[in-house]
């Protein structure tokens, strides 16, 4: 494991009970995501490739093998324990958003950080100014019902900022919105990957692979090869 490190897969295994038969939805996979890196995992549907992000994301134990988090064995944490680090670590995105319709785009964004700990006016202030920052400053009272597809997601990526986490996880961000504003979107990831935020992007489509500087290809449950 290098210095720079933040997430370390090792022979992860994760093995589903369909009746009487076990599924190996990951078999061995082996990798290490430093920070800095614009990471796509790219496969077919049924590829593994959601197990994969669970796995990276620390949502889910394998059933064989190990998963690290800035070397830590996760293994290790209580299941609130491993909560509150995900949620200092790792932003999530997600391809239906994800977000509370009853409330607003400001309210949605501070979700992370009640869970965090930080007083009330600290989440105002962070809140608007990260919504600033994905081009909507405009919109920080209106409900998701309110907002446009590409809206919604910016929302979704400014909570996904709100606990400046070293880590993006986005799970085919950009499979609900038309392709301008997918490209928008890529847009905003290749700009936080720039500023140091380390992106992972699970996706079954191609185009969006050009923006990764390591590409991860998962079939059957293995990696193909990296590159």
């Amino acid at each position: 494991m290098g210095k720079n490190t933040i997430i370390e897969l090792k022979n992860v295994e994760k093995h589903y009970q369909m009746g009487d038969s076990i599924i190996k939805a990951l078999d061995g996979v082996s990798t290490e995501i430093n920070k800095g890196d614009f990471i796509v995992i790219l496969g077919p549907s049924g590829s593994g490739k959601s197990t994969m992000m669970n796995m990276v994301g620390a949502l889910d134990l394998a059933t064989k093998g190990s998963i690290y988090l800035d070397g830590e064995n996760i293994e290790n944490f209580t299941e609130s324990e491993l909560a509150q680090i995900r949620g200092r670590k790792i932003g999530f995105v997600f391809q239906t958003f994800n977000l509370i319709p009853t409330l607003t785009a400001l309210e949605n964004v501070m979700i992370p950080m009640i869970f965090q700990g930080v007083e009330t006016e600290k989440r105002i202030e962070k809140g608007t100014k990260i919504l600033k920052k994905v081009g909507l400053g405009h919109r920080t009272g209106h409900l998701p019902g309110e907002l446009s597809g590409g809206e919604r997601q910016r929302v979704a990526i400014a909570r996904a900022l709100a606990n400046n986490p070293d880590v993006i996880l986005a799970d085919e961000p950009t499979g609900n919105l038309d392709s301008k504003t997918g490209k928008e979107i890529m847009k905003i990831f290749t700009d936080l990957n720039k500023k140091g935020k380390t992106i992972i992007l699970v996706t079954h489509d191609l185009a969006l692979a050009k923006h990764a500087k390591k590409i991860l290809k998962i079939k059957d449950g293995r990696l193909e090869k990296q590159s």
